[in-house]
């Protein structure tokens, strides 16, 4: 089987390769591993990743400039219905709309709006470090606790119009959310690969997934 991390310049690559390079070697290596930004081989894969880092719009136009890879993106998740993970901003970029400087228009693919962390004298912008997941019973977060803590970095957050997309949520100067799930798309406002073990049991979960 292929996973493929998507490359489009906006991505803590490197980090998140080598965690699913690891997991995926702990559970026996089914997976081939690629990243790249290149349709042809996206159109091939089994699962993908989109990672991100940086700002909303900055992160969308990276992945437009690559001729064909949005099209190739939306027909493999949600036409084919893929397994698709979004981390962070890649995260992000699935809701319809974004108010990071300016107005933007997100992918869609889950109903809701990225909005700025609202901000109190005890609580920083960005939320820069660990807190505690609390998460809907699901095959993503098996073998996690409640109240496990992932590791952030974020200054705007995923508001989802529907409350069956929330996945996860934690706490910080109000209610966040950490994941979110629409069928066979899921996305982490947390990173994963900067979670030690508790990010590797997401992963694992990702590439155990049958949605």
């Amino acid at each position: 089987m292929k996973l493929t991390i998507i490359n489009y310049g906006s991505g803590n690559l490197h980090s998140v390769h080598k965690a699913f390079e690891k997991v995926n070697s702990i559970i026996g290596s089914p997976y081939n591993i690629t990243v790249t930004s290149n349709p042809l081989e996206i159109n091939e894969s089994d699962k993908i990743v989109l990672p991100g880092v940086g700002a909303f719009n900055q992160c969308k136009n990276s992945l437009l400039d690559i001729n064909n890879l949005y099209e190739t993106l939306e027909d493999k998740v949600i036409q084919k219905k893929i397994p698709f993970m979004g981390i962070c901003v890649g995260m992000q970029l699935l809701a319809n709309k974004a108010y990071e400087f300016g107005n933007h228009n997100g992918f869609g693919w889950i109903e809701g709006e990225v909005v700025k962390l609202n901000t109190k004298e005890t609580f920083q912008v960005p939320h820069m470090g660990w807190n505690e997941v609390c998460f809907e019973k699901h095959p993503l977060f098996t073998n996690c606790k409640q109240g496990t803590d992932f590791y952030f970095v974020h200054s705007f957050h995923f508001k989802a119009a529907k409350k069956e997309n929330v996945l996860a949520t934690t706490n910080y100067s109000e209610t966040i959310t950490a994941a979110v799930i629409n069928e066979n798309i899921f996305g982490t406002q947390f990173h994963p690969e900067k979670s030690h073990e508790n990010g590797k049991k997401i992963i694992e979960n990702f590439l155990n997934w049958k949605p």
